[in-house]
């Protein structure tokens, strides 16, 4: 049975899956969604995936896209009315190296120090600041901006701000007052408090095969 609209799988609190819904929200696409529990994952959920991480989008022709930068990319290709995407290539190519560090460096620090637990004898305060030495520099880059590049948020705003959020939250006062990146906490807060932001966090039963078409 052929799908009217694009369908995508995802995890309300999964900065992978956040980063996929911003990009169909702000590129104004019409989508539906289906909230997916990792604890216990629907068996179409799997059989569309056998990789069992979100986000996971089927389009209308039944080829499906597994990976977030990718959904991303999907969804600027149809319509960016915001110019998420810069048309500058080497500012693209800036964009592009800038989320290659936080989806690798940035996150191998953020998952020690958010999950320390997990991951044996590793000291979560050398993590915590090694991930912070990693946004000094953006600290700079942000000075009398709003986003990145300026009055709208751009592609690599939207890549890593679910990361730094995640950042956040696994000590809220320290990166509120102890951080001492006035700028990185000023857009942290400004995203956090955004209705582009507000939108994507709404809350949705899991999935079940039975029930209505929701969409994002």
């Amino acid at each position: 049975m052929k799908i009217k609209y694009p369908i995508l799988f995802s995890f309300r609190r999964c900065p992978y899956a956040m980063r996929a819904r911003l990009a169909i929200k702000l590129c104004d696409l019409k989508c539906e969604i289906r909230e997916i529990s990792l604890k216990s994952k629907h068996e179409l959920f799997l059989k569309l995936s056998p990789k069992g991480t979100v986000p996971v989008l089927v389009l209308q022709d039944d080829s499906i896209i597994e990976e977030s930068l990718e959904i991303i990319e999907w969804a600027i290709s149809k319509q960016d009315p915001l110019n998420i995407m810069t048309k500058n290539p080497i500012a693209y190519e800036d964009d592009i190296n800038l989320i290659k560090i936080f989806d690798n460096e940035f996150k191998f620090h953020l998952d020690r120090y958010k999950y320390s637990s997990r991951y044996g004898n590793t000291s979560p305060n050398e993590h915590k600041l090694k991930a912070r030495d990693i946004l000094v520099k953006l600290n700079y880059i942000l000075e009398n901006k709003k986003w990145l590049r300026g009055d709208k948020p751009s592609l690599s705003d939207i890549s890593i701000l679910p990361f730094i959020r995640q950042y956040r939250i696994a000590n809220i006062n320290w990166f509120d007052e102890k951080l001492d990146l006035p700028n990185i906490q000023r857009w942290v807060h400004n995203f956090i408090n955004s209705n582009m932001f507000l939108d994507i966090m709404k809350k949705y039963k899991i999935w079940e095969k039975s029930d209505p078409k929701t969409f994002l």
